[in-house]
């Protein structure tokens, strides 16, 4: 972010302001304009505005006012007002929907809006402007916002790339605005802040003059400018109250803007004080708005609105009418006095017919509620959370709280909306300490919200205490028991107690299948299913059959609870890549759709890990670095540990040392406080293979938590085990042979239990190393073709070239030098075609010390010779060498002599020394 720089008001010669549109025609860039009330700001923003229309954009514009900022979606409303009809009709269908309601067109018929769909709509749109022109985004006075038009504003910022441009002005002291810390694009110097500064005198002079058709001596300018500190609209505010003839010492001028304001307004008569009133109550006045309110006719209304117009405070754009400036209508609606506001609040709340609107009309009529101004609350709370503007809905519940409605189900409501609309910390503030909630239901409602917030702020022990008790509170009401036991499940799974976890997740199920409600059904078996795998328990095929039978992708769960993500997950850590893939990409792209940013984030996760175990690692970089973007874009380091584990595994397997030391050393940091759970320990798994590729053994063994070594808690799933080949290769390096074969007996049961041909086939490289390491040699090669054949069943090219290596280094050490430098070789290239260049460096120092390219004095045997020889320094003795030549074990002696005489040696041992000595040696 730019610091804030000094601008004229209406100028194109700063900068900032001249190279704005030329920088948004070919890269998403923002403009923020800062300035006190009356300033210019305005001014500056239309100027910009028309340009942006003359210079080919598409402009999206909207205009907030304090009294729309209580209607959900009013500004977003105004941003889409113009887009044509074909652009919202290749919209998916819930999308459409979606702004369809924002834009009043469509009623509650339909499944309920999701506030993410209405973000994900907007986008689409923005992007499908922006296939044809480039588009400008463009808000005045954005500190009256409304809060859900903000947060779909906020959320299409972060993802704008390419032609676009983000043009708001906001009411603050410069440098101290809001605005900037919300708006941000996708590159770090995206948004620039410009701060429009006061005129000058001479300015003031000739502004004045053009907009008053009057000119005022020196003096009078500078007393004017003096009291309103070059303030474009003060100045001129005074200057209006100079009457004709007068001199500035013969009359006293207001002190403040305010004061300014209140005198002007004081001067008209009440009839017309009335109109203005009315008009500055509502969001969107029109003249017949304002005759129904104020009980006149039309054209006696029209008459008003004219002379308010000639005295510059209204202007008349068709049959909508609006104030000149913001700050006369807040002046207008400041001057009135409570009684007045309140009794117009109470004629307009009888002539609305929006429920949002109605409410809100009802309650500032009253300085306490009552049943009817409940009520309209109520109803206009569900319809805004219909709507998809949950930060809306609870506003208003807390408006009913906060006029003396204070009831536990009203601040429940209130909770859950603020949850919803991304405020984990009002949710939290809202429902307080719930352990004197009764009736005993309400309070396990409130404590499992109340977890579920610590959840989300990753105070996972304090969620488990919370749900222990709301489990007692809930039974005999199956469907909240289940929803706490699954809650309850995830928050122990997360703390490290697999036991507990799946009890609960077991009774959850139990409980569900008694309640015969399909959807709950389902979440709670592909639960079951993800723990009963990540425990090393297998896949449960007919309970996952059953979550996918009664999925519903209309009840709303988190993701880890739908079916079809268990299923994808399944797919991928049992082998099935490729299905696997298909999967996640359909699921990410129904996330897309319901602008599930969250979901998103986590299918890329899978999706990258997915890539590397099939060896395409760009694909996994982009695809954990898209996970990382969409973590930063939802903000805070909580939400960043699994994707930033993720890219730092990413860039281990590509042979990025710093950047996965860097990313690892992050997740450390971050996780260094929290409890553990299942894959807490993948930092130290990542630098654990990583330090293993580079040969450092010690280092990748100390890199890893031993509890997650050990244990009956050891999951051999690929998912959670995936290290396990690197400790154990690691293990045998250093001589902790016990160990060793501890982890690699797991591998070879539980692959051999649930046919897992990525534990058969690691557990028998693994064994394969013990072999050789203990001198076993044959054994080691026998075993290392076995991983082999399991390997032809895996599409894992990186773990057979791994497996590869090891067997050649076993042929080699039995002499089989052809067949041991064809496997280096093969691995080699499939190093070299992943782009695993760690690995790739191991395969070739290994092929070096291959003997392959004969010297000059082994080109002096005949090709029997050199078999002999090369049988002989293996340890073969005459008799079998004769066998496998089938010659006479006479012809084998006389051939060795000849091998001796022509390599200068006299024995077996020197042969064996110099066949396996390099050919440059």
């Amino acid at each position: 972010m730019e610091g804030v720089a000094p601008a004229p008001a209406g100028s194109f010669d700063d900068p900032l302001v001249a190279g704005f549109l030329g920088s948004a025609s070919s890269r998403a860039t923002g403009l923020i304009i800062e300035g006190e009330a009356g300033i210019g700001k305005t001014t500056l923003w239309l100027s910009l505005v028309d340009r942006a229309r003359a210079d080919g954009f598409t402009v999206l514009g909207a205009r907030a006012g304090q009294a729309e900022s209580v209607m959900a979606f009013a500004a977003l409303a105004d941003l889409l007002a113009d887009v044509e009809a074909e652009v919202f009709a290749g919209l998916p269908a819930l999308q459409r929907l979606a702004l369809d309601r924002v834009l009043l067109r469509a009623g509650a018929e339909g499944p309920t809006t999701d506030h993410r769909v209405v973000a994900a709509g907007f986008v689409a749109v923005l992007h499908a402007l922006g296939d044809a022109s480039p588009v400008l985004v463009a808000v005045d006075d954005v500190q009256w916002l409304d809060t859900s038009s903000r947060t779909v504003i906020e959320f299409a910022v972060r993802r704008l790339r390419g032609r676009f441009g983000v043009l708001l002005s906001e009411r603050c002291r410069p440098g101290e605005g809001t605005a900037a810390g919300w708006v941000t694009l996708g590159r770090p110097d995206g948004v620039d802040r410009i701060a429009v500064r006061p005129l000058d005198t001479g300015a003031l002079h000739t502004m004045i003059s053009e907009r008053l058709g009057r000119t005022f001596s020196r003096p009078t300018v500078l007393r004017i400018a003096e009291i309103s500190g070059g303030n474009p609209f003060f100045a001129l505010e005074l200057a209006r109250a100079i009457g004709e003839g007068h001199a500035v010492t013969e009359q006293a001028l207001p002190p403040t803007l305010s004061d300014v304001v209140r005198s002007r307004i004081g001067r008209l008569d009440d009839d017309a004080r009335a109109l203005l009133l009315a008009a500055a109550c509502v969001a969107d006045p029109s003249v017949e708005l304002l005759a129904q309110a104020t009980g006149v006719s039309r054209d006696e209304v029209a008459t008003r609105i004219e002379q308010a117009e000639s005295a510059g405070i209204l202007t008349l754009q068709g049959n909508r009418v609006r104030f000149a400036h913001p700050l006369l209508a807040s002046g207008v609606y400041a001057d009135a006095g409570t009684p007045a506001r309140r009794a117009m609040h109470r004629r307009l709340a009888a002539l609305e017919t929006l429920p949002e609107l109605k409410a809100r009309h009802l309650a500032l009529a009253s300085a306490t509620g009552d049943d009817e101004i409940f009520a309209a609350l109520d109803t206009a709370a569900d319809s805004a959370r219909a709507r998809g503007a949950p930060a809306a809905a609870a506003e208003l519940v807390d408006l009913a709280i906060g006029l003396g409605g204070d009831t536990t189900v009203r601040r429940l409501t209130s909770a859950e909306n603020h949850f919803l609309a991304g405020n984990t910390a009002r949710a939290g503030e809202v429902l307080g300490t719930v352990d004197a909630v009764e009736p005993a239901i309400l309070r396990a409602l409130a404590a499992s919200l109340l977890a579920t917030v610590l959840m989300y702020q990753n105070e996972h022990e304090q969620a488990v205490e919370l749900l222990r008790r709301a489990v007692d509170d809930a039974v005999g009401n199956i469907p909240v028991l289940v929803q706490i036991l699954l809650r309850l499940s995830f928050a122990l799974n997360s703390i490290g107690e697999p036991d507990d976890a799946t009890r609960h997740a077991r009774d959850a199920v139990k409980f569900a299948d008694e309640l015969g409600v399909p959807a709950v059904t389902s979440a709670a078996l592909a639960w079951w299913v993800y723990l009963s795998f990540q425990r090393g328990r297998g896949l449960d095929a007919q309970a996952l059959r059953r979550a996918l039978e009664f999925h519903d992708s209309a009840f709303d769960v988190p993701i880890i609870f739908r079916a079809p993500l268990v299923h994808a997950l399944t797919l991928s850590w049992t082998g099935r890549l490729a299905q696997a893939h298909e999967q996640l990409t359909a699921l990410r792209e129904v996330c897309a759709e319901r602008g599930a940013e969250s979901d998103m984030m986590a299918i890329a996760g899978f999706l990258a890990m997915n890539h590397i175990w099939c060896g395409q690692l760009d694909e996994a970089a982009a695809r954990a670095a898209e996970a990382v973007e969409r973590a930063e874009q939802l903000g805070g380091d909580d939400v960043l540990i699994i994707p930033m584990t993720v890219r730092a595994v990413a860039a281990a397997f590509a042979g990025r040392v710093e950047e996965a030391r860097k990313d690892a050393d992050w997740v450390l940091a971050a996780t260094k406080s929290r409890s553990a759970s299942h894959i807490a320990d993948w930092p130290g798994m990542t630098v654990c293979f990583l330090e293993e590729s580079l040969g450092n053994h010690r280092e990748a063994l100390a890199a890893l938590d031993s509890s997650f070594l050990s244990g009956p808690s050891l999951s051999t799933e690929i998912m959670y085990g995936w290290h396990l080949p690197d400790a154990v290769e690691a293990m045998v390096a250093v001589g902790r042979f016990d160990d060793a074969d501890a982890l690699t007996g797991r591998l070879e049961r539980d692959g051999a239990e649930h046919d897992r041909a990525w534990m058969k086939a690691v557990g028998a490289r693994c064994r394969a190393i013990l072999q050789a390491a203990a001198g076993d040699v044959a054994a080691a090669e026998r075993t290392a073709h076995r991983a082999m054949t399991e390997h032809s069943r895996l599409p894992m090219p990186f773990e057979r070239a791994r497996t590869q290596l090891v067997l050649g280094q076993v042929q080699r050490r039995l002499r089989q030098k052809q067949s041991a430098a064809a496997h280096f070789t093969e691995a080699l290239q499939t190093f070299e075609r992943l782009g695993i260049p760690l690995w790739a460096q191991r395969a070739r120092a290994e092929l070096s010390r291959t003997v392959v390219i004969p010297s000059d004095d082994l080109t002096a045997l005949t090709p029997s010779e050199r078999r002999v020889a090369e049988m002989a320094a293996t340890g073969a003795t005459n008799k079998h060498i004769a066998a496998a030549m089938f010659i006479s074990a006479k012809t084998v002696e006389h051939n060795l002599t000849r091998v001796y005489r022509k390599l200068g040696i006299s024995s077996r041992t020197e042969l064996g020394r110099r066949m396996d000595r390099p050919a440059d040696g």
